[in-house]
């Protein structure tokens, strides 16, 4: 069981999803409910689309601020055959999403045919060839590195022609470019031929940011004149509620303030502290995600993106930056630990810490004596929710286990001349394994890192509450992993050994009773013993090897192992059950292929042998009901079937797998008492010892009557002179499953 953070209660309409008291919502609502439509609905536009020719060109479902491209597409002998013949866009018009006019394609042009006319077009075809650009990269999901680099040098060289921010058409289009650029899979910007073009158009976009204000889904640029009394420029971005229906976000300058707000809406800012001032420019870029800066060293394993900032004077000169950010994160799945204050360096092509220092209050704070291309680099780590304690009744139920599996291991031994029936060798290794795995379990299951979790996760906010000059160190990763706790690897390889051991046993039990009881004519295979004893410890031992030979690392023990206790991973970083991790191929499915196999075996053996009707039998028929029913408990519990109610604690109902989880504990919490109850405490022998130690406890001896038949072998006499009879045991045989089995040690 594991501890679940208490969340408030919120009613999401829409399909959002309530996280830390606030709903969540799906691109397509806004509102605090989720409430309020956040698209234009399908709709058919008859457009010119080339020399006179009308066609009407139908668009799906457009989410405000994006592009829809239209299901008609270019002709199959065209250039851009089955590309989309235009795109329309969906913007909000006071409360009212709005359909803007569809862009038309030329479909005889794509980005290389592009790219070499760029350079050589006059201002009259430019605007064409970014409208044109623009829809060749409106599907960011299937641009492939290649095409990234050919539209990021088409927007290159259109920024870098001159007066291009006049021609306010080609630049939203440029801009919409790049903006659909950052959306393409983050994948295709790990190829090192795109470091250059990515620097190329990162520098371009600062120069081009002194002349220019345009917004689009994940770029903003501002451009603001230096007055002559000007001594501090700041450029911020804040979630605005002003129109208290939907969320946006506001981009606002402000000259001569006295610092860096305090406004906890703001979700990024910039101070540039002037001197030299000469009427100059200033101009800011806002990056929502940075696939433009890919680092060798910081790693993203996560989902969060993070946002780059970046200030450019011409005509004067700052005397330092200030900046403060405000991430937005899911507070019930993460905690951040550390963060770094840095800027884009164009001489390495990654970022650094140098002339940059850290601080914390309610925001992430720096100080650097560089202007451009900013970023707070954060490191988090995942809250684990990391188990309870175990409950009384497990360690009662468990200690119980103990306890019965040791009378019945010691029992097994000491009494194996005195009992002539007797399964020894194979009941004593299944309950060695179960016994050595319950110990562990009770004793280590726990991971010893819940004990720190608290004061770990309150000693970041305690350490940075000032400029720190010592600690902006470059990290190497965006998700820390816990610390590292060899003791839990450790009691996860042993469980995961003797869990696996003890099924394989059940399984070579259920072996053994098959060819005991169905094939009772022939004799065992010879060294049957030792050829079980190399199968029940060997094949776990091999299993485990290969677990931990594929998913162990050094510094990354998570890919073997949880967090949250002592056993074998399951979930991915989303929290979502993985195919890859160990859990499934190494434990869930070689245990349902034993528990298949036992489950078999039990059924023959309960239909041919403990439930096949005799008629010649007269004892007493409730007498008799009750043996068979103590022999298939008997039979289920040393074969484990029990087990099996895990698999239904699966169902994706609350209630009902809540009630399984509780039936299942109890019935394998106490598995090895039920194997003492049932092979050891009612065995005559037993009995018989109790009662001379401790008179008092003295068991009166209750004749069986066992139903016997003697057979001749001669042939002649073979149907004649078989003959039947009741009779008296001298020796009081073990009143179980087992009981009737021959002695093999």
């Amino acid at each position: 069981e594991t501890t679940e953070p208490v969340l408030p209660p919120c009613f999401c309409l829409n399909d959002g999803v309530c996280q830390d008291g606030a709903c969540v919502c799906p691109e397509e609502w806004v509102g605090s409910l989720c409430e309020l439509v956040n698209f234009c609905e399908v709709s058919i536009y008859t457009a010119n689309i080339s020399e006179g020719i009308l066609k009407n060109l139908t668009f799906q479902r457009i989410i405000v601020g994006k592009y829809g491209n239209s299901a008609e597409k270019c002709e199959h002998n065209t250039v851009n055959g089955n590309h989309s013949i235009a795109i329309r866009m969906c913007s909000r018009v006071g409360k009212t999403p709005t359909l803007q006019p569809p862009q038309i394609l030329n479909c005889n042009a794509n980005l290389d045919s592009l790219a070499s006319q760029v350079e050589t077009a006059d201002s009259s075809n430019v605007s064409a060839i970014a409208s044109n650009t623009q829809i060749l990269t409106s599907m960011p999901e299937q641009l492939t590195t290649q095409s990234i680099s050919t539209a990021a040098n088409i927007a290159v060289r259109i920024l870098k022609k001159p007066n291009i921010s006049e021609d306010s058409q080609a630049s939203v289009a440029i801009m919409a470019t790049v903006s659909q650029l950052l959306d393409a899979n983050e994948t295709e910007f790990n190829s090192d031929n795109l470091i250059d073009v990515t620097a190329s158009l990162t520098r371009t976009m600062e120069e081009f940011s002194l002349t220019s204000n345009i917004t689009q889904s994940n770029i903003a640029i501002q451009s603001v004149p230096l007055k002559l009394n000007s001594s501090t420029i700041l450029f911020s971005a804040q979630r605005d509620m002003a129109l208290g229906y939907i969320q946006s976000t506001k981009l606002e300058v402000q000259e001569n303030v006295p610092g860096l707000t305090g406004d906890l809406s703001t979700e990024v800012q910039i101070l540039l502290n002037i001197k030299n001032n000469n009427n100059g420019r200033v101009g800011f870029v806002l990056y929502q995600n940075g696939k433009f800066f890919q680092s060798r060293i910081y790693k993203s394993r996560s989902r969060f993106s993070k946002q780059i900032i970046s200030g450019n004077i011409d005509g004067g000169r700052t005397s330092g930056v200030e900046l403060a950010f405000s991430p937005k994160y899911n507070t019930s799945q993460l905690q951040l630990r550390d963060h770094a204050c840095v800027f884009w360096d164009y001489t390495t092509n990654d970022w650094s810490t140098t002339g940059c220092t850290k601080g914390r209050d309610q925001f992430l704070r720096c100080r650097c004596n560089h202007t451009t291309n900013f970023a707070v680099l954060m490191a988090f780590q995942i809250k684990y929710n990391y188990a309870k304690p175990l409950e009384y009744i497990s360690y009662i139920g468990i200690g119980l286990s103990i306890a019965g599996l040791v009378i019945t291991i010691l029992f097994q031994i000491f009494t194996r001349k005195t009992r002539k029936f007797s399964i020894t060798w194979m009941l004593v290794n299944l309950c060695f394994a179960m016994l050595i795995f319950n110990i562990i379990f009770v004793s280590g299951i726990e991971n010893r890192n819940a004990k720190n979790h608290s004061s770990d996760t309150t000693s970041y906010d305690q350490q940075y509450q000032t400029y720190d000059t010592t600690s902006n160190t470059l990290l190497t990763s965006d998700l820390v992993d816990p610390p590292a706790d060899s003791w839990c690897t450790a009691v996860a390889v042993l469980l995961h050994y003797f869990l696996l051991a003890t099924f394989m046993w059940t399984a070579l039990n259920s072996a053994q009773l098959y060819l005991l009881l169905l094939r009772a004519m022939k004799p065992l295979p010879g060294r049957f013993i030792v050829t079980m004893s190399v199968i029940g410890w060997g094949i776990p031992a091999i299993v485990v090897a290969i677990t931990l030979g594929t998913t162990y690392r050094e510094g990354k023990a998570l890919n073997y192992r949880q967090e949250e206790f002592c056993w074998l991973a399951a979930l991915d970083e989303n929290q979502d059950f993985s195919m890859e991790k160990p859990m499934l191929w190494s434990f869930l499915l070689p245990v349902a292929l034993i528990l298949l196999f036992n489950f078999i075996i039990f059924i023959n053996i309960t239909v041919s042998v403990i439930w096949r009707d005799n008629k010649d039998l007269t004892r007493n028929k409730k007498d008799s009901f009750m043996k068979k029913m103590i022999s298939t408990i008997s039979i289920v519990v040393v074969l484990g079937i029990t087990w099996t109610v895990g698999y239904l604690m699966l169902i994706n109902h609350k209630e009902t797998s809540l009630v399984f989880s509780y039936v299942f504990c109890i019935l394998n919490a106490t598995q090895g008492l039920q194997i003492c109850i049932l092979y050891t405490f009612r065995s005559q022998i037993f009995k018989k010892k109790i009662s001379e130690v401790f008179l008092v406890f003295s068991v009166p001896e209750i004749p069986v009557y066992l139903h016997s038949k003697t057979y001749y072998v001669s042939k002649s006499h073979l149907a004649k002179h078989s003959r039947e009879a009741f009779r008296q045991p001298e020796t009081f045989s073990e009143d179980t499953s087992l009981s009737t089995l021959p002695n093999h040690r």
